[in-house]
């Protein structure tokens, strides 16, 4: 599996620090979990002893007005511990929930500015686990265990402290006992941790597969996979849950070994006071209250012990996440880059390029590429499939950097410029068009999100996309589905095309625009592409050579080279490799 390049990790809980720049703006929240927090953990200190004073004085007075006075008392206290439960959980509860959605704000803010390399190394399904699962896990930790945490720290405080003043000889037999129960949290945490990252990657595989899978769906099907794929998601859930049940298994023999030791001790103790109470050593509430504190007391380790597993968890979780906030995008804005706000001409010249994509840095992408581009002209990139076409469009956007050479815009070179700046002045019409989950105004003002309707009705129709798209139930506001699946091949080009128009840029890239179109309809948008390609810089990458005689200038590309550059004519004319690729067309 392909993941995150990521500094070395610490593995260990201080790795969960790096939730607290989350918390702080949050400190209001705190504060009144705080407050309410001691009023209920002061209200569960007072319950033993208020039951016993009832025992030692309520049920040995004779009226029954003692008795009730008593009794009203212990139900006050229950009642304050009532309110101050509740109102803690609530803030508590609202503190994870804003932690944990600016936490996630912050992870895809961030994984949008990381670069195309770091996700062709990783999967998306396994970064949308990092979103959703291990977000899920810290959110747990901030909004209900860090408050059973300390909840059960103060009361354990203050029962051991309320333990020695009721008996200081029973407190002192407990302290030689319990502290024997946090061994098993020692020995058993660091492979907790260890279990718990393990399992949530293992999670993540299989996200990352059903994400793959279901994204592909039509092809698996067409492929008869089912079957296959059912078995290969099996494999992943089998593999995840036999991690789940290593981690299970531990926190279960930590749970087991907590309690038996806690609650054993504390019989212990209790057979002694037993023993005291027969004697007339203690009274039978003195003992009633030092059995209900050392309940407290060996409630909250058992919470504690609860809550550690948790807290392992959210470690492993947090771990995953900053790996991700640590990527640091190979490309990006340099300090001294020009942020411009009036539009470029288009003038653009390549010099020397050589490049090798990440993943294949044995196999050049381009080799020496040189091409100079006057503002306005159109250019045609044709060669076979490998030839680097698609790499020029990859270079002039920067979602990758060349290994040598310079590419310049209107003269500055393509570094020098603030990456919004350089992008604002392109328009791309891709070869693969991504139609989003929402309706096709929206998709459409992807061009340019500030568009206003009436824009994008314009632009919509300039693609040839009015027509059916007024034809959709609801016409402009219909929603296209994930992927565009309401839409034909054709449809999802105009959509794109359409997008493109919109973007008004003085650079036109188009990556096969027309290749899913009918006859038709391609000459159709070639018209309308015609229109707009007017006064703008065009590069033009098309297999279809019928769409490229128009060019000013057609550039032949074979193994990553320039092999040579004329107009149709001269280039039919001279022979080679255009020559041969325009009689196949041609003549079939």
């Amino acid at each position: 599996m392909s993941t995150p390049e990521a500094p070395e990790k610490t593995r260990s809980l201080t790795t969960l620090r790096q939730v607290l720049p989350y918390v702080r703006p949050y400190w209001r929240l705190v504060l009144g979990w705080l407050l309410f927090l001691m009023i209920s953990s002061t209200a569960t200190l007072t319950l033993p002893y208020a039951v016993r004073q009832m025992i030692d004085h309520g049920f040995s007075a004779a009226d029954a007005a003692t008795i009730d006075r008593y009794f009203l008392g212990l139900l006050g206290v229950a009642v304050v511990l009532a309110v101050g439960s509740s109102m803690r959980f609530f803030y508590i509860s609202l503190l994870g929930e804003s932690v944990v959605a600016d936490l996630r704000r912050a992870v895809y803010a961030h994984l949008l500015r990381l670069d195309a390399a770091f996700f062709e190394r990783s999967r998306s399904g396994e970064l949308l686990s990092r979103l959703t699962a291990d977000a899920e896990l810290i959110q747990t930790v901030v909004g209900s265990g860090a408050s059973v945490a300390l909840r059960s720290v103060v009361t354990l405080l203050g029962a051991g402290t309320l333990l020695v003043l009721t008996s200081p000889k029973l407190a002192g037999l407990a302290a030689l006992v319990i502290p024997m129960a946090i061994l098993p949290i020692v020995l058993f945490g660091r492979r907790l941790r260890g279990l718990s990252r393990e399992s949530q990657e293992r999670l993540g595989d299989a996200s990352a597969q059903a994400a793959e899978s279901l994204g592909a769906i039509q092809t698996l099907q067409a492929n008869t996979r089912e079957r296959a794929e059912r078995t290969r998601f099996d494999g992943a859930i089998a593999r995840s849950l036999a991690t789940a049940r290593r981690r299970i298994g531990t926190r279960s023999l930590l749970t087991l070994s907590v309690i038996l030791l806690v609650f054993g001790a504390v019989t212990a103790v209790l057979w002694v006071g037993a023993k005291d109470v027969i004697a007339n050593v203690m009274t039978a509430g003195m003992l009633s209250q030092f059995v209900l504190y050392a309940v407290t007391a060996a409630g909250s380790v058992g919470a504690l012990t609860e809550v550690w597993g948790d807290v392992q968890r959210a470690a492993g979780a947090m771990e995953r996440i900053s790996d991700v906030l640590a990527t640091e995008p190979a490309i990006a804005d340099l300090e001294s880059a020009v942020q411009l706000t009036a539009p470029l001409s288009g003038r653009l010249r390549f010099d020397g390029i050589s490049f090798h994509y990440p993943s294949r840095p044995d196999h050049p992408a381009l080799v020496d590429f040189s091409l100079d581009i006057a503002a306005g002209e159109t250019i045609a990139l044709v060669g076979p499939s490998g030839a680097g076409k698609s790499t020029v469009f990859q270079l002039l956007l920067r979602f990758h950097e060349a290994q040598s050479g310079a590419i310049s815009l209107d003269g500055h070179p393509i570094q020098a410029l603030a990456l919004q700046t350089l992008r604002n002045n392109i328009a791309l019409v891709p070869q693969d068009n991504i139609i989003f989950a929402a309706n096709a105004m929206e998709n459409i003002r992807i061009g340019r999100s500030e568009a206003s309707d009436a824009e994008v009705i314009d632009a919509a129709r300039a693609a040839e996309a009015h027509a059916f798209i007024e034809r959709q139930p609801e016409g402009y506001a219909t929603d296209l589905g994930e992927r565009g699946v309401k839409l034909s091949g054709g449809q999802q080009q105009r959509i794109a095309i359409a997008r493109a128009m919109l973007r008004n840029a003085p650079i036109l890239l188009l990556d096969e625009a027309t290749s899913a179109l009918d006859a038709q309809s391609e000459a159709v948008i070639q018209k309308a592409l015609e229109q707009v390609m007017q006064g703008r810089t065009t590069l033009v990458i098309a297999h279809r050579l019928a769409t490229v005689q128009k060019a000013n200038r057609i550039v032949v590309m074979d193994n990553g080279r320039i092999v040579a550059i004329g107009t149709h004519e001269q280039l039919v004319a001279e022979g080679g490799l255009y020559a041969d690729l325009a009689r196949l067309q041609f003549v079939a």
